[in-house]
């Protein structure tokens, strides 16, 4: 398989709910997939059928996820998020309303003098998402 390799790759590190976010993501942007996912069996560290390692692309682009079957004492931060240059208005009102959906809102969809359009967001998993009209 003569897949081209991304040096730096984004690795997101949920507890429980890694392919449930992974699904969200993928739906939200176009060529995105998930290319694998290993899952915990029966007598592992990991609860049974969670994700001990996934792959996945978000418009082309490789991520990398797992569910920790460690208890951490810290989570996502908004210091760190994923920035998307969306290409239309349809296409940043569309995912700045799927990510806000049970998260927290950082910056309102909105005009600054940045971005004629833009909008940042913590989505329900914890992932900050800067959305800007390109």
């Amino acid at each position: 398989m003569n897949e081209p390799t991304q040096k730096i790759t984004t690795f997101l590190m949920f507890e429980g709910q890694a392919e449930e976010a992974m699904n969200m993501y993928i739906s939200l942007f176009e060529q995105s997939e998930v290319v694998n996912i290993t899952r915990y069996g029966a007598n592992e560290a990991g609860a049974e059928g969670t994700v001990q390692h996934a792959t996945f692309t978000l418009h082309g682009q490789s991520f990398m996820c797992i569910d920790s079957y460690v208890q951490h004492d810290f989570s996502f931060t908004p210091a760190i998020s994923l920035y998307v240059n969306c290409n239309t208005e349809e296409e940043i009102d569309r995912v700045y309303e799927k990510l806000a959906q049970g998260g927290k809102v950082y910056m309102p969809l909105g005009a600054y003098p940045f971005s004629k359009k833009f909008g940042w967001v913590g989505d329900k998993y914890g992932v900050t998402w800067q959305l800007s009209l390109h």
